[in-house]
């Protein structure tokens, strides 16, 4: 199973939560990532966030990354939506 946690972030702290489960085996790493990204944002009530090539290589080295403004063509009333992958 994979699971992945985001959480929105405002002055170092968790404002909201929540944790993805994906059981589908058969899907890449990236659709898991993609679709547990849909999935968070979805509950939380943001729109998807743009992967920036900062986000790309942290994820890639630390299986988490924190979306910040720029990633979001949209005014964001928090810092930052924080995604990790918890458990693959």
């Amino acid at each position: 199973m994979f699971r992945m946690s985001g959480s929105i972030q405002r002055e170092g702290r968790t404002l909201r939560s929540c944790v993805s489960r994906q059981e589908d085996e058969s899907l890449s790493r990236t659709r898991h990532v993609m679709e547990a990204l849909r999935e968070i944002s979805e509950h939380l009530d943001l729109p998807v966030p743009i992967w920036l090539s900062k986000n790309i290589r942290e994820f890639q080295r630390k299986s988490r990354t924190d979306f910040r403004q720029d990633s979001f063509l949209e005014h964001i009333p928090f810092d930052a939506l924080h995604i990790e992958v918890i458990e693959e």
